[in-house]
């Protein structure tokens, strides 16, 4: 296991858990369109020197058929395997909803238990680059819908890190998602070899006002509000949920019952969203302790703009979650 620097962006992070997690295990294996070294380790380079260190039989580049990499992965985690497939960008996971959804995550209800699948599907997205609006949606609902798969969202290289680690030892299918706008922000390095346990949120910093419950890269959004907010005396308490589905209950409630109010922040479009299925969960709970109603902060009910100005009004921003924490509170 090589040393670690002290500061690590998220391309490094999938990389360091991808080749600590092969290292140590035989049957982890990688697949996906230029995936291996011939074809610089991804369009971004999350997995550059793998296939040199690894070998291609295990780092393999495939052809552009998003169906035949999942299908593949499926197969091979059926004999003992344990791939991570890359779907180049989450968009390009509706290809492969048949697999993923049909198969993938209903092989172990359908097997009465005696069929696992243990595979993870590596997948980016995120607004940002002017890609337009068949490359930058966020779709975990879509899955976080589905019995049988969990959904990861890491907002940091070091949860990257130790999510990634805990989706390649999990038995079920993982969809892990990484948002592209921010692979190259730094951030402090992991643990290496620890990894962080699936369905469990993480408290990034404490408040008495307001709580702020978000995943991926709207926590740094999040964040931003939150210390702006402080300058006026608002107090807001921020989750960050690492994990879609299972979700973290728990921690939510525990917060909001502290708070009395809620905002729930995500990139996807607000309407049908993760953001709903939170609120409701909420009311249902504490529906006599809110001080306020929940409020939801997400993207515009439209594909992703591909004109710049339209794409920075499409994603919600440090003003919209300030806006709609004040809304809370008055």
């Amino acid at each position: 296991m090589s040393q670690t620097p002290m500061s690590i962006n998220t391309i490094q992070a999938v990389n360091y858990a991808l080749d600590d997690a092969m290292a140590a295990d035989v049957n982890v294996i990688v697949l996906g369109e230029d995936v291996a070294d011939g074809q610089e380790g991804g369009i971004v380079g999350v997995t550059k020197g793998l296939s040199s260190k690894y070998g291609t039989s295990r780092v393999r580049s495939t052809p552009i058929s998003e169906q035949a990499i999942i299908g593949a992965a499926i197969g091979a985690s059926m004999v003992g395997m344990r791939p991570v497939a890359e779907i180049m960008l989450m968009n390009f996971t509706t290809v492969a909803m048949d697999m993923i959804v049909n198969h993938a995550a209903k092989l172990r209800f359908m097997s009465g238990g005696q069929t696992n699948v243990p595979i993870v599907i590596r997948t980016m997205t995120g607004a940002g680059f002017g890609t337009g609006g068949q490359h930058a949606d966020y779709l975990e609902a879509w899955f976080a819908h589905v019995a049988g798969i969990k959904v990861v969202a890491p907002s940091n290289p070091a949860d990257a890190y130790g999510l990634m680690l805990s989706c390649i030892r999990d038995d079920d299918p993982c969809l892990f998602i990484e948002n592209m706008p921010s692979y190259w922000n730094p951030g402090n390095p992991p643990e290496r070899g620890v990894a962080i346990p699936l369905g469990k949120a993480n408290v990034v910093r404490a408040g008495t006002d307001v709580t702020v419950i978000s995943y991926s890269r709207r926590v740094q959004e999040a964040m931003v509000a939150a210390e702006s907010l402080a300058k006026d005396g608002i107090a807001c308490e921020v989750i960050d949920l690492r994990t879609v589905s299972p979700l973290d209950t728990e921690t939510i409630l525990t917060s909001v019952a502290k708070t009395g109010r809620a905002v729930v922040v995500h990139e996807a479009v607000k309407p049908f969203g993760v953001g709903a299925e939170i609120a409701s969960r909420i009311y249902e709970a504490l529906f006599r302790e809110l001080k306020a109603p929940v409020q939801r902060v997400g993207s515009q009910f439209c594909p992703v703009p591909f004109s710049k100005p339209l794409e920075d009004a499409f994603v919600p921003g440090v003003a919209e979650i300030e806006a709609a924490v004040r809304a809370t509170l008055e």
